[in-house]
């Protein structure tokens, strides 16, 4: 272990990671099974945001708030993935102090964004079901990005505050950090200094952000459903839904995750559960993302078709 003692306290420079599992016989299989989700979520991410960019049908409001969900998938999952798969090739599971402080601040900033991003897609359909006469003018170019920015900059400086105040108090003499990644929680249980006044903010900040995007989602989602309900064609009705799925989809799962972990009783928290519920929202969903919103819609499945056809008519 690599530290050096000063007075009243321990300066480290680096932690180990406990990983997923301590099998050593499902190192193998783990280290194949997640290379291959991670693959598929950056091609999947990196797709998403390419198709969004060059295909002239989808610079849309919906398509702009996809391409920057795409990019924040890529982020958190990236943050992560590489080291943990690295992990399971190698014999220590080692993280410098400064790599495991970067790890900690994009992940925040990732996941807080998405939230936010999300939130900014429900009322992106809200608006254009329940007013899309003014459509055009709500949803300008402007506001579309200080909807972007303003979750990115409040996220980035929300990460900058928890990373800050848990890497500058004390750390004891363990490092060997319970989670396959650098997360606020287990690095609080390394700390000899109070961590009172960090747990009271990551428990104020994470029910804001939770409770506050939810809520701009549920809002928005009750007045597009009461807007369905009063139309008379069914093909309005039908459109209506079909464009809400894709992101209602992706609401449901991601939240569900986040409210598993971090709203179960303190009795019943464990660090295992915490992992497999990290592996879903860290690896899984920014998988499945890109494959619900390619699969669910037919603008998007149109612009891949176009592409492919594009594609086949160059010169070999």
């Amino acid at each position: 272990m690599a530290w050096m003692n000063k007075p009243n306290q321990t300066v480290l420079t680096e932690f180990i990671l406990m990983g997923i599992t301590d099998w050593p016989e499902l190192q193998g299989p783990f280290f194949g099974l997640f290379l291959i989700i991670y693959a598929i979520s950056v091609v999947g991410n990196l797709g998403m945001i390419i198709l969004t960019m060059v295909d002239s049908r989808l610079q849309t409001p919906m398509y702009f708030f996809l391409r920057h969900l795409a990019f924040i998938d890529l982020g958190y999952s990236t943050a992560v993935g590489p080291k943990m798969l690295v992990n399971f090739i190698t014999n220590q599971n080692s993280i410098p102090y400064n790599w495991c402080a970067t790890q900690l601040a994009f992940f925040i900033l990732f996941i807080i964004s998405e939230l936010f991003i999300l939130s900014a897609m429900a009322y992106d359909h809200y608006v254009a079901i329940c007013h899309p006469l003014l459509y055009p003018v709500v949803m300008s170019q402007k506001v579309c990005w200080v909807l972007v920015a303003v979750p990115y900059v409040y996220s980035a400086f929300l990460s900058l505050i928890i990373t800050i105040k848990i890497f500058m108090s004390s750390f004891c003499d363990h490092n060997l950090i319970r989670h396959f990644y650098c997360d606020n929680l287990p690095l609080l249980t390394l700390l000899c200094s109070s961590t009172r006044d960090i747990e009271l903010i990551i428990l104020i900040f994470s029910a804001f952000n939770l409770g506050s995007s939810l809520l701009i989602v549920l809002v928005s989602y009750t007045l597009i459903l009461r807007a369905i309900l009063r139309m008379n064609s069914a093909e309005g009705r039908h459109k209506a839904f079909s464009t809400c799925g894709s992101h209602l989809t992706v609401v449901i799962v991601l939240y569900a995750t986040l409210f598993f972990m971090y709203v179960q009783p303190k009795s019943s928290h464990s660090f295992d559960t915490d992992k497999i519920a990290s592996v879903f929202y860290t690896l899984i969903i920014p998988m499945l993302n890109p494959m619900i919103y390619s699969l669910r819609n037919q603008e998007v499945k149109g612009a891949l078709r176009r592409i492919w056809k594009n594609l086949h008519r160059l010169p070999m």
